[in-house]
């Protein structure tokens, strides 16, 4: 098909139509984010951040507009969307303001008579991102990439076309260069084609496990590093000296908010048992009185998912949980409406084995899991081959601290939902992916980390 559609998931409404780029289009682009570099690769830090700074502004000044678009294109209720573009004009004046400092070179004493490490842009790097975070998963790759003097471009997801161009046009308009940055609307079987081209010089991917293996195995063929961020299936240790009130508000949240499709969402909620029953009981009751519904609106907790595939999808996932013999608690019914919502739901009794256990379930589904001890919990937490994310809710930070020392995963946090932030490293192990994006860690991936030795 060479064309991309855009259809409100809660309206079913098509939104527009966009052609998709042809080989030779596509080939120019790459082309032109390479003669770009060749310049941009000398533009001082001064430079880079002034436009990076005017691209903040123009998420800020225009936050409803930008925000707009990505309610209609993928479900997001309006007032998270909202956040999303703020939190963008945060990571460019993050990366504005420390790039140089990130990037300093760095001396080291050696018998030369002069030895430091620098750090150089390679190049045009090639992002390919999810619909969930359409504006913030091409921003995080972006500010650091183009502050430390590389190009990019962007394969995004075919659903959200309209957020691409957004993003696109915005750094056009705010003077960075002409094709310093260009959205790529191809199918996915053209993926290939783009990292196998020569001026392609690394690979960023927000997305699947599945899609993470095969743009790895691609990029690894020819040489070329990889940045992946997968999947999650995090689990969140509530311990039994923690606030009812408090845990089952972050739970509600943490498996609500974008309507349930976040990676480092509280996915696996494992209670120890002297709180289980009251913790299950509370939860039910805020979970059930969330309220799911058309997106533009202001009162709307979560809206739909991003599309009827993706809904029917985990439909399926949570019939499969309940003949494995897990309990439905609320929820698990798809709504007799038109869009792609599904509701708040509860699974328990669950074991490994079983879907809601094992596999990511991305939407307002929750998995509550009991756990004997604290060794119990941090047992289930450890068991899954995701990394992503993981979380502890208890009254004392000390004990937290030391079990989220032990939790396998890419982030921890105690008390607070698990977010991602531009001061921080962020990424997962395991089948949750490699390598780091934000902070100075994330700058560092796709920069030459070059010794010079003078004698």
């Amino acid at each position: 098909m060479n064309k991309s559609i855009s259809i409100n998931p809660a309206t079913e409404e098509k939104i527009a139509v966009y052609n998709r780029l042809t080989v030779e289009e596509t080939q120019q682009k790459i082309e032109k984010a390479h003669q770009v570099f060749k310049e941009w690769k000398h533009t001082s830090y001064i430079k880079r951040a002034q436009l990076m700074n005017k691209l903040a502004d123009e998420l800020e000044n225009n936050t409803d507009y930008y925000a707009e678009i990505a309610t209609s294109e993928m479900g997001k209720t309006i007032g998270q969307s909202r956040k999303e573009v703020e939190k963008c004009a945060w990571v460019c004046r993050y990366y504005a303001e420390n790039t140089k400092d990130l990037l300093q070179d760095n001396t080291v004493k050696t018998e030369a008579e002069k030895s430091y490490v620098t750090f150089q842009p390679l190049g045009v790097v090639l992002a390919v991102m999810p619909w969930n975070f359409p504006y913030y998963q091409v921003i995080r790759f972006l500010a650091p990439a183009l502050m430390a003097g590389n190009t990019g471009v962007l394969k995004h997801a075919s659903n959200v076309q309209g957020c691409a161009f957004a993003i696109e046009k915005a750094i056009t308009k705010v003077g960075f260069p002409e094709g310093i940055f260009s959205n790529l609307n191809v199918a996915s079987d053209a993926i290939k084609a783009v990292i196998e081209h020569k001026h392609i010089v690394a690979v960023t991917l927000t997305g699947s496990a599945p899609a993470g293996q095969s743009v790895a195995s691609i990029a690894g063929k020819n040489l070329k590093k990889t940045v992946l961020e997968l999947g999650g299936n995090d689990a969140y240790i509530v311990l039994d000296d923690a606030d009812l009130e408090e845990a089952t508000d972050l739970a509600t949240l943490g498996r609500l908010q974008n309507n349930g499709q976040t990676c480092i969402a509280a996915k696996r909620i494992i209670v120890l048992d002297k709180i289980y029953d009251a913790f299950l009981k509370l939860y039910k009751e805020k979970m059930e009185a969330a309220k799911m519904g058309e997106p533009t609106n202001e009162n709307t907790y979560y809206g739909p998912l991003a599309r009827l595939d993706l809904r029917d999808e985990l439909h399926k996932q949570v019939e499969k949980t309940i003949e494995q013999g897990g309990t439905l608690i609320l929820g698990g019914k798809i709504p007799n409406r038109k869009g792609a919502y599904y509701p708040a739901t509860i699974l328990t009794d669950l074991k490994d084995g079983m879907e809601a256990f094992n596999e990511e379930l991305f939407g307002p589904v929750a998995s509550v899991i009991r756990a004997k001890d604290e060794a119990h919990a941090i047992e289930l937490a450890n068991n899954s081959k995701f990394g992503l994310g993981a979380g502890v809710i208890t009254s004392d930070k000390k004990k937290g601290e030391k079990i989220a020392l032990q939790l396998e995963a890419g982030s921890c946090f105690v008390n607070k939902l698990v977010a991602s932030d531009p001061r921080l490293p962020f990424g997962g192990i395991k089948t949750s992916g490699f390598g780091r994006e934000l902070s100075g860690y994330g700058i560092k991936e796709f920069v030459n980390t070059k010794t010079i030795w003078i004698d």
